[in-house]
């Protein structure tokens, strides 16, 4: 007769959960924030030298630090670095990590239903003041591009002009009742290698399906954006 199988003594502990290299990378830099007496407008040490502090790649501590973006710990600015806004606790910012994980499924499945009936209406309504906004928009994500930035502003006035051209006063409401998680997927989506380059690539195509008026390209087009800009790479 086979062994049986050995029943989990009652009480007994379990293996823990290894944090994610993002949370551990998160406390570090928090535990250094705090170390180093640093406050709101102090700027935090290079990227090069966080990494090597930390023996992570470059690439992975930008990741950790997009997280502390997304979150409003830091500002990270073009040309200056990381900024500190507030200095919370640890464990407040690992609380706010993990909810925001939870919550990206939704964003998306919001963004999917909304954006994607704005796009086609945009088509269907817009006007040339329209399309000249959505051009301004397209530019300057090009030029934040070139300048080495992730073009998070151009990207922003991308999707603002396509819900403005789509004249549907509710639903521009209901995309600003979410805009504040659009950003943090906007966030943590620009800080993917090649992303910012691809999310441009896409606007293009969504612009110029709007253009000539063709909704149901628009709608098709938009829905590929969002689940592009939704792949986002998550630190084990």
């Amino acid at each position: 007769m086979p062994d049986l199988p050995e029943l989990p003594v009652p009480g007994a502990l379990g293996r823990l959960t290894r944090p994610r290299l993002y949370e551990q990378l998160v406390e570090q830099l928090l535990r250094h924030i705090e170390s180093s007496k640093l406050g709101p407008g102090d700027l935090l040490p290079a990227e090069r030298e966080l990494a090597e502090r930390l023996g992570v790649s470059r690439a992975t501590l930008a990741q950790a630090l997009v997280a502390l973006e997304v979150l409003g710990v830091i500002d990270v600015q073009h040309g200056t670095g990381a900024v500190l806004r507030h200095r919370p606790s640890v464990a407040a910012v690992i609380k706010g990590l993990r909810e925001h994980q939870s919550r990206l499924p939704d964003i998306v499945e919001a963004r999917s239903t909304l954006e994607v009936r704005l796009a086609s209406l945009a088509a269907e309504r817009r006007t040339e003041l329209d399309l000249s906004a959505i051009d301004t928009a397209l530019a300057t994500m090009q030029a934040e591009i070139d300048d080495g930035d992730r073009g998070a502003h151009g990207d922003e006035m991308f999707h603002q002009s396509v819900t403005a051209a789509a004249h549907s006063p509710v639903m521009a409401q209901l995309m600003a009742f979410i805009g504040e998680m659009v950003l943090e997927t906007r966030l943590e989506s620009l800080a993917q290698p090649g992303r910012p380059e691809q999310s441009l690539e896409s606007h293009r195509a969504i612009a110029a399906a709007i253009r000539r008026q063709d909704a149901p390209a628009a709608a098709e087009t938009m829905q590929k954006h969002i689940e592009l800009v939704s792949d986002v790479a998550l630190l084990k």
